[in-house]
């Protein structure tokens, strides 16, 4: 049923079309688009449903036409100049838009939700310790993480955009079955009611192309992608035993068995969805690798790949959303754990580099540095700073020994200095505003 109101759409454009052409009469094409009216509030009921089901169609598409053929005399009339497969493609096509534009719009408010939680954190000053491998590696304001995802986001709100477009740039309703049609259908009349820039250029392009629709899935395979990596992370941390973040009851699941359980179960199953769309996203281009340039059945099995894709992909990316904002940080926990493991040693090279001393020397001054303070037990302190200071031969060595330094000390365009986080979340914060 995910198809039928943009297969209603297709064929009232078509009526259009065969009354532009004179094929129909003004009192016919009147009887069709009334039929097609009265079909539309039967699906948007869900009463058209039972009809679809048991009225032996192969298809929504053919117990649309079976129902308009009930409705009045005029129906024998509307499949005329049509075929099957232009009219498939035309209402996949429509399909697509509509759910691309959806898709856009959940992108924007996950990244909404995201630079809401940033400008809060950045406010606090939250720190955290960023990691790469999973192994804690330099501090960064957690506002910086946010606006990160946020920026992942914003890329997939700009491919919804521009799949949605894409979409709508070629109407393929008139081509027929694979080469137009002999009766003098008005294609501009039918591309401009369903809201196409203009018609295809070449009906057999047109009837076996999937391009757009394919774009879409894609757009939602990425966008869940995204999903599933800050799940991932969001998972993790609200595991006790890392302890960043809680997600509210709300939001979260029980255990059939141990009561204090609190599990993240929508984090999960974003991140299980986001791996079955990748792999059913393979298999859509797969069912096309392998046939002509025409209508194959094959595309059936595309079709229905696509739709899978899109409506899961929207579920999850809805879930997802709506999950965050159940999602608070533990800011002390944050703070406190931001400069262990020697999260500045970087910066500690940095300031060797920066007075001279070769990037690879100062790499294993510090590295070593790092070893005798593990052996230790202790951070990195001053007296660090002055045994590298020597060992490199210079009178002193300034350098952050805390996170807090750390982060203040950055100084690149796009780093995670508060002045730097504070512009990146208000240049994209007026992008989305202004492409929402």
């Amino acid at each position: 049923m995910a198809l039928a109101a943009f297969d209603v759409r297709c064929s009232r454009a078509h009526v259009l079309a065969l009354r532009g052409g004179k094929i129909i009469a003004q009192n016919q094409a009147d009887e069709l688009i009334a039929a097609l009216d009265h079909i539309a509030s039967e699906i948007e009921s869900g009463e058209f449903a039972a009809f679809a089901r048991n009225c032996g169609a192969e298809d929504i598409h053919g117990a649309i036409d079976a129902r308009v053929r009930e409705l009045t005399p005029a129906g024998a009339y509307l499949h005329a100049g049509r075929s099957r497969n232009d009219q498939v493609a035309t209402t996949l096509l429509l399909y697509a838009a509509d759910r691309a534009e959806k898709g856009k719009a959940v992108a924007a408010r996950i990244i909404d939700r995201l630079l809401h939680y940033a400008e809060a954190e950045r406010k606090e000053g939250t720190l955290l310790a960023g990691t790469t491998h999973w192994q804690p590696a330099q501090p960064v304001l957690l506002a910086f993480y946010l606006g990160a995802v946020a920026e992942a986001f914003a890329r997939d709100m700009h491919r919804f955009a521009e799949a949605a477009s894409k979409a709508k740039e070629f109407c393929p309703l008139g081509s027929g079955a694979l080469a137009g049609s002999t009766l003098p259908l008005d294609r501009k009349v039918a591309c401009a009611a369903l809201g196409f820039r203009q018609p295809t250029r070449n009906a057999l392009d047109a009837i076996g192309n999937r391009d757009g629709a394919l774009d879409v899935a894609h757009a939602f395979v990425r966008a869940s992608a995204n999903a599933s990596r800050m799940s991932e992370e969001l998972i993790v941390w609200c595991a006790p035993a890392f302890g960043y973040a809680r997600l509210g009851d709300e939001a979260s699941t029980g255990s059939s068995l141990m009561p204090q359980k609190r599990n993240p179960d929508p984090f999960e199953l974003v991140r299980a969805t986001a791996a079955d769309l990748s792999g059913r996203y393979a298999g859509a281009v797969g069912s096309i690798a392998a046939i002509g340039f025409s209508y194959h059945r094959d595309l059936q099995v595309t079709k229905s790949i696509i739709i899978g894709i899109v409506e899961r992909g929207l579920a999850a990316l809805d879930a997802f959303e709506r999950a965050l904002s159940h999602i608070t940080f533990d800011r002390a926990r944050m703070n406190a754990l931001a400069d262990a493991n020697f999260t500045v040693a970087t910066d500690v090279a940095d300031a060797l580099i920066a007075n001279g001393v070769a990037a690879r020397d100062a790499h294993a001054t510090v590295g070593a540095a790092v070893m005798r303070a593990e052996e230790e037990g202790r951070a990195l302190d001053a007296t660090d700073l002055q045994r590298v200071a020597e060992e490199a031969s210079l009178s002193g060595l300034d350098a952050p020994l805390d996170a807090k330094a750390s982060v203040l000390a950055k100084k690149t365009f796009g780093s995670t200095h508060p002045d730097e986080v504070e512009r990146a979340l208000g240049t994209l914060r007026r992008e989305i505003e202004a492409a929402s």
